[in-house]
């Protein structure tokens, strides 16, 4: 029987893969990181806690001397309006790691390949329409970057 939460990691999992492949299509190195890479018994019990590493990124790359991490985020727009949902605990988590570990960008790349970063959805998100819950920040899909815009650059630029 397939889980709910199996049927999320396996889109996650080709969603990080397809990302992958668009970054080393434009000469990045590539690689797989954070709790996706640990074995299971550290994902289950990582998944019980509140640790922000639970939301570290997904991918590192480097091109061209310079570093660069990604929260690949699939099922992302809302299938019903023009807006990203990321939740409050990813943008947390995201606003810690380019904090403590800067001058290293954190991109969320998004399922239709558009880009933020933490940053701007935070401003973004102070501007829009809030979810019911509370619990996710809504941005406008206009908001975000093009693929090609952020990562084809000579240098990746940080926003």
């Amino acid at each position: 029987m397939v889980t709910r939460w199996q049927d999320r990691k396996h889109t996650g999992d080709m969603h990080e893969q397809r990302v992958m492949l668009a970054l080393q299509n434009l000469g990045w190195a590539v690689q797989r990181c954070g709790q996706g890479t640990y074995a299971p018994p550290i994902r289950e019990a990582l998944a019980r806690t509140d640790s922000a590493l639970r939301y570290f990124p997904d991918l590192i790359a480097a091109r061209e001397g310079r570093l660069v991490t990604i929260d690949a985020k699939d099922r992302m727009p809302s299938t019903h309006t023009d807006r990203y949902a990321i939740s409050n605990a990813t943008l947390k988590a995201g606003l810690l790691f380019t904090a403590a570990h800067a001058p290293t960008p954190l991109y969320y790349v998004f399922g239709d390949l558009k880009v933020l970063t933490p940053s701007e959805v935070q401003h973004y998100a102070a501007h829009a329409r809030q979810h019911a819950s509370g619990a996710w920040l809504m941005v406008s899909t206009r908001q975000a970057h093009a693929f090609d815009d952020v990562f084809n650059a000579p240098t990746a630029r940080a926003a």
